[in-house]
């Protein structure tokens, strides 16, 4: 039965995720390489996250009781913060190197910003989902029975369910916030920082993963509808997808703008 819920939830985390890899990513080398450093630039976030983490750790003296409940509030705060700052920093790399590409070969057409959005977004909600759920994975192997306790008896599949949405949101994230730098639509960058936020917060809200899954998913929606029609899709585009119509659908003929 282990080995049920730990392939089961492997594939509901990371199915969605892995058949996007394989349909839009895997047979463009340039793809997967813009894929790997957007899932190095979260690395970076993360290190830095963890160094401002240890520090407010040692300035409390690890006390126990309340504090650690701000403490951990402000960690929550601080990581969603150099996340996006880093998001905008590969923002700002991809801009200079699609310059650079045009620039070197003027008759090459470089990837599109929309493109490089999509597969950043990608590279970080993967890495975000990997951090996030492998530990709960491994437990998932045994020994141990979830919920003797009086716990949830679907944490493992709860967990699954939260790292789906976060690797979708983080793709979602990617594609709004490019966007948003673009156009130089500011107010975008706020949007994204504070529902990235919201979701974070929402994963506070224990053991009622109830309530955090459904809101969380509720914020996946619109920004998800969002993500689409600033990609270039629409309901016509959505509608011959559908029916298997539109061979160049969103991401396989994107143009340089």
């Amino acid at each position: 039965m282990t080995a049920a819920v730990f392939f089961g939830c492997t594939f509901i985390a990371f199915g969605p995720a892995l058949a996007l890899y394989i349909f839009t990513i895997a047979t463009e080398p340039l793809r997967v390489i813009f894929l790997i450093v957007g899932a190095f630039f979260w690395l970076l976030s993360l290190l830095l996250s963890s160094l401002v983490w240890f520090m407010a750790r040692s300035i409390t003296d690890n006390k126990d009781g309340p504090i650690q409940k701000y403490l951990l509030m402000f960690g929550v705060l601080i990581s969603v913060l150099i996340q996006e700052m880093f998001r905008f920093a590969y923002y700002k790399l991809l801009k200079k190197a699609n310059e650079g590409l045009k620039s070197i070969n003027p008759d090459e057409t470089a990837p599109s910003m929309r493109l490089l959005a999509y597969v950043s977004g990608l590279g970080f909600g993967i890495m975000s989902g990997v951090f996030s759920f492998v530990n709960t994975l491994s437990d998932s192997l045994g020994p141990g029975t979830v919920g003797i306790h009086g716990d949830s008896p679907q944490f493992f599949l709860n967990s699954a369910f939260m790292t789906l949405v976060i690797i979708l949101l983080h793709m979602f994230w990617g594609i709004v916030f490019f966007d948003g730098c673009e156009k130089k639509k500011w107010y975008t960058l706020l949007v994204v920082l504070l529902t990235h936020l919201l979701v974070s917060a929402l994963t506070l809200v224990s053991p009622y993963y109830g309530i955090n899954l459904v809101s969380a998913y509720m914020i996946m929606v619109p920004m998800g509808v969002w993500a689409f029609f600033v990609a270039g899709g629409s309901c016509r585009s959505l509608r011959l997808c559908l029916l298997c119509q539109d061979k160049d659908f969103l991401l396989f003929n994107q143009r340089s703008r």
